[in-house]
């Protein structure tokens, strides 16, 4: 049974489909507003370039659910590899310990790489470099290296250094 459309709905389409920027909310409006305009599924998958099935798939939330059904859902993401209560002690044992207090002996700063060893001692999970600056970032925590300062360095002649450089550099 085919569904009369109203005059309003077919110009909210229009307006929706002129209004957007998103390509693909376009491309489902278009559908809509083809289809409003009987358009068979098979022409408009034509002309829109589209599948069949996409077409019929778009048609029939449009029906079901209107023009908010067309809006996509945010994607869940992959699942976490370690829950909650595991972030939080990673958290609290980069914050509050050195990483020679928690078995690795001779080191003071936390790297990503003594990260992925801790939790992989602990919870068995193995993470990459990158995905423990990741989960870094997740739990705020800012990664930076640590810098070194020599103890018998003249500080007088660091001084005539960085003075000498600004001017080196901006003589260039």
């Amino acid at each position: 049974m085919k569904k009369e459309y109203t005059r309003e709905e077919k110009l909210a389409i229009k307006k929706l489909m002129r209004k957007t920027k998103n390509v693909v909310m376009h491309k489902k409006y278009l559908v809509i507003h083809l289809h409003m305009r009987e358009y068979t599924n098979k022409h408009i998958a034509i002309i829109v370039d589209l599948d069949v099935q996409t077409v019929g798939i778009y048609i029939k939330t449009y029906k079901n659910h209107g023009v908010d059904g067309l809006i996509p859902k945010k994607s869940p993401g992959r699942p976490r590899f370690l829950s909650k209560e595991q972030e939080e002690q990673l958290y609290k044992t980069i914050v509050g310990k050195t990483p020679d207090e928690v078995g690795f002996d001779g080191l003071k700063n936390w790297t990503a790489k003594i990260a992925c060893q801790w939790v992989y001692k602990e919870f068995g999970v193995q993470y990459t470099v990158n995905g423990m600056l990741d989960l870094f970032h997740r739990l705020d925590l800012s990664y930076t290296r640590p810098t070194y300062v020599l103890e018998k360095a003249d500080p007088v002649k660091q001084e005539e250094f960085k003075e000498k450089f600004e001017e080196e550099k901006k003589s260039y």
